[in-house]
């Protein structure tokens, strides 16, 4: 069996996170799939810009912790753009047992409860 890398995790987290903003109503400008190159959605909804940042965590790790100081740094950026900013933070486990890793293949279990407005 073989281990989801960093990059395929990253990629569930965006996959769980693009179609929670599709189905909010939100349309994408810019998709920037790369884990550090942010923010990694800019879209918009009610004629605003919004600048989402996307990170996973494994279990057990919390989601809903960021980094303070990258976050600011992308909310300076998106105060020039008028955009609001958000958190998105994804937390990732083996389906059957937390504290297995993901395995391509294998079921897992997702942990995200939407956007932190910053």
């Amino acid at each position: 069996m073989q281990k989801l890398t960093e990059k395929e995790l990253h990629q569930l987290a965006m996959t769980t996170v693009g179609k929670s903003l599709e189905a909010d109503g939100f349309e994408f400008l810019a998709v920037n799939s790369e884990a550090q190159k942010d923010p990694q959605f800019v879209c918009t909804k009610d004629k605003t810009l919004h600048f989402v940042v996307v990170r996973h965590v494994l279990y057990p790790n919390n989601p809903t912790f960021y980094d303070n100081k990258l976050m600011q740094e992308v909310k300076e950026h998106a105060i020039k753009f008028k955009a609001k900013t958000y958190f998105a933070g994804v937390g990732l486990a083996h389906a059957s047992d937390y504290d297995k890793p993901l395995f391509k293949n294998e079921p897992y279990a997702i942990n995200y409860s939407g956007l932190q407005e910053i």
